[in-house]
């Protein structure tokens, strides 16, 4: 979701071994079964790995998995419309919003009992499937580490801090939506406007900055909480994880990742069938665990709580603030335009 790397394409075949590839809609898989493609914002390939292999052996359906940014997956769908190649979307808000108003999505049928109405599509054409929020990252040489949006501003920071883009990262633009949340869309700009003294330049891949504030490159930067949990499990990193507070309180952005059924999909079905099995209680039962994000289902919400590496732990004592997010999509165009103007980007 999210413009956090460049385009990577990734295979799960039945043995569940990642390999490169081309991208594009397989015909038959290892097994000679069918094989349906995900296009997937970047994020959760580990998670895939094994979920997809449960998938296969369950149905006998292969998966072809390509990664790519929230708006990139969308952006490719809707160029191939002509001819599909995905079976299935994955990404992040409100790219999936934009997908949905592209006419690139189809009901799914999924029954989303359990799943909080809000996230969950007309006619379930998207429906969320790990839950995730805005997050930051401070180096440990930051000290005193920062903890408030008015911290970010202090001079110690010139050169050393950087977030994602508004309008190409999906996290960036959750920096802009939040803030405007926080502070209404004039403080929002002034702020980030006062920011710009020390951020280090535009960046669309989030996740390239996390290797940069882990070995201090960078004191700061914007991420997700699932992305940075990942990273200092899988890469070691050795930032900490925060929420900036205003005002004494700590608040951030729900970012779930969101999948839908292509419009055109040539294996709808069987799509239908993953995104069944992606929601259902036994996969949901492996997001915190496995995926290091947080399950959709209302039942599996607080496992962890009060536990530091994971994502209940991290966002304990937090407001998770759920956005209209067709009314973001709606202003978006106009509100990028103006961060552009207000930050010189």
């Amino acid at each position: 979701m999210k413009l956090r790397t460049t385009l990577a394409a990734l295979t799960v075949a039945a043995a569940a071994t990642l390999s490169s590839a081309c991208g594009g809609t397989g015909t038959s898989g290892s097994g000679g079964g069918t094989t349906l493609t995900v296009y997937s914002a970047d994020g959760l390939a580990g998670w895939y790995q094994g979920t997809f292999k449960k998938f296969t052996e369950q149905t006998g359906v292969n998966v072809n998995l390509v990664e790519a940014g929230s708006g990139e997956v969308v952006s490719r769908v809707e160029k191939e419309q002509s001819n599909p190649q995905a079976d299935l979307l994955v990404t992040l808000p409100p790219f999936i919003q934009k997908a949905a108003q592209s006419k690139l999505l189809q009901p799914s049928g999924a029954d989303t009992t359990g799943i909080a109405a809000d996230q969950v599509g007309p006619e379930g054409q998207f429906v969320p499937i790990v839950d995730n929020a805005l997050s930051f990252i401070a180096n440990p040489g930051a000290n005193p580490p920062p903890a408030t949006w008015d911290d970010l501003l202090k001079p110690e920071f010139k050169g050393k801090l950087q977030y994602s883009t508004p309008g190409q990262a999906g996290d960036g633009t959750a920096v802009l939506v939040l803030l405007q949340h926080l502070r209404g869309k004039p403080g929002a700009l002034d702020y980030l406007k006062a920011l710009q003294a020390n951020n280090v330049g535009p960046s669309s891949s989030t996740g390239k900055l996390q290797p940069k504030v882990s070995n201090g490159e960078l004191l700061v930067a914007n991420g997700d909480v699932q992305m940075n949990l990942a990273s200092k499990k899988d890469d070691g990193s050795t930032f900490t994880i925060f929420i900036p507070a205003a005002d004494g309180k700590r608040t951030t952005v729900s970012l779930p990742y969101v999948a839908g059924v292509t419009a055109g999909a040539p294996h709808a079905e069987d799509a239908k069938k993953l995104l069944a099995f992606l929601i259902s209680e036994e996969t949901q039962k492996t997001v915190s665990p496995d995926a290091l994000g947080m399950p959709v289902l209302d039942s599996l919400k607080h496992s962890g709580t009060g536990q530091p590496d994971t994502p209940a732990g991290v966002l304990d004592g937090v407001d998770v603030w759920v956005p209209d997010w067709n009314a973001v999509l709606a202003d978006l165009d106009a509100d990028v335009a103006a961060y552009n103007q207000a930050t010189g980007s």
